[in-house]
């Protein structure tokens, strides 16, 4: 068999992606956590009428961090994940999802050298490039600023 034919063979055998399909579900899903969020930030207003936004905003995303968590630990994160594919993977819930999944599969090594120790090995590098960003962001404001 050479390579012509081989690549044939594999074209053949390998199952069809069905991205559109995949990007209908990733976009709903991730629309509806974000549904979810906006909703909550209407109720927070609504009960809440002396917090500013800011506040707001902490109130909602704390919410969303803390449900995810949940639905981690209960296993149905994961369902929602397989069903929705990057579209639950983007929102906060996902990093909330990726430490608490961690934290979950490392809590029988013991508290620090498990569960401490190991949680931000998947969302770690996140949170640095998303500094490291911002910081050269803020840099760039900076400099524009000076001259502007």
């Amino acid at each position: 068999m050479d390579r012509a034919e081989y690549a044939e063979y594999i074209k053949k055998i390998t199952p069809k992606s069905k991205i559109w399909s995949s990007l209908l579900r990733a976009f709903i899903v991730g629309g509806l956590i974000c549904l979810l969020g906006e909703s909550l930030n209407a109720l927070y207003k609504m009960w809440l009428p002396n917090y500013d936004q800011t506040q707001i905003g902490a109130l909602v995303s704390s919410t969303l961090i803390f449900l995810a968590a949940v639905l981690t630990g209960l296993g149905v994160y994961d369902k929602i994940g397989y069903f929705a594919g990057g579209g639950s993977i983007v929102p906060i819930t996902g990093f909330s999802n990726s430490i608490t999944s961690a934290a979950m599969e490392f809590r029988k090594e013991g508290i620090i050298f498990g569960t401490c120790a190991n949680m931000f090995k998947i969302a770690g590098p996140v949170i640095v490039v998303g500094v490291a960003i911002a910081m050269l962001c803020g840099l760039g404001y900076f400099i524009v600023g000076l001259f502007i």
